[in-house]
């Protein structure tokens, strides 16, 4: 059964009189354990996707389901509940808190579920080690360079355990090594850790490490790929045409 799917979503945005069909009846499933890539051009509705799946925004009309549970029917209260416990975001701009340190910061989802201060910093720190940031533990965000922040947000993403992480251009700020150290990270998340993660990216690079490529154009799936060994850069050549 996949852990992740979505039937028929559309959602259309107003921009003054205008209205901009971000998805249009999209339909993707996502396996247990899979890392699956989204590719588009500016526009496709990659961010809007994404958004939808961690239940940051609803679709105007379609299904959305998580372990076989549609979530349509429950109240706001549940599905952040249900991001808390089962769905860690990564971001491009890394979205750390900047008067808390990096055990603070990777801290503070388990400290929001309840989890006692002790224990909740014994885990942050736990998961800095897994991410190679255990000397800058007490480091603010102003202190760490953009790839230490990233592997700061990612310890955070992983450190409730959760089933699906979802990464919008998390290499997006990145120099090329500092992009690789954080795709290797992801990978061993799915390898290691048993993730399933969808990650959207603009560079076939980042798209390789993973399981699967989907492509979108005009809010549809158009066509995927297996990863590795992927031509990326023709299929997108194509899509643009």
């Amino acid at each position: 059964m996949a852990i992740l799917e979505a039937k028929n979503l559309s959602k259309t945005y107003k921009q003054g009189t205008l209205e901009v069909k971000a998805l249009a009846d999209l339909t993707l499933a996502v396996e247990p354990g899979e890392f699956i890539a989204v590719m588009g051009a500016s526009g496709s509705g990659k961010s809007t996707l994404l958004n939808i799946l961690g239940g940051l925004d609803k679709a105007g009309s379609g299904e959305l389901a998580i372990d076989g549970q549609t979530l349509g029917a429950r109240r706001d209260s549940e599905l952040t509940r249900l991001r808390r416990q089962r769905i860690g975001f990564i971001f491009q701009s890394y979205n750390l808190i900047p008067v808390l340190s990096a055990l603070e910061n990777v801290a503070l989802p388990l400290l929001i579920d309840g989890v006692k201060t002790k224990e909740a910093n014994s885990r942050a720190a736990g998961m800095l080690a897994v991410v190679g940031l255990s000397d800058r533990a007490a480091h603010f965000p102003d202190a760490l360079s953009g790839g230490e922040q990233q592997r700061t947000a990612i310890a955070r993403a992983l450190v409730t355990e959760p089933a699906i992480i979802l990464a919008d251009e998390p290499t997006g700020n990145l120099d090329s090594v500092n992009s690789e150290e954080v795709m290797i990270l992801l990978k061993r998340a799915v390898e290691e850790r048993g993730r399933t993660i969808v990650m959207v990216t603009h560079d076939p690079k980042d798209a390789a490490h993973a399981d699967r490529i989907v492509f979108l154009k005009d809010g549809r799936v158009v066509d995927e790929t297996a990863g590795v060994g992927a031509d990326v850069t023709a299929i997108m050549k194509r899509l643009a045409e």
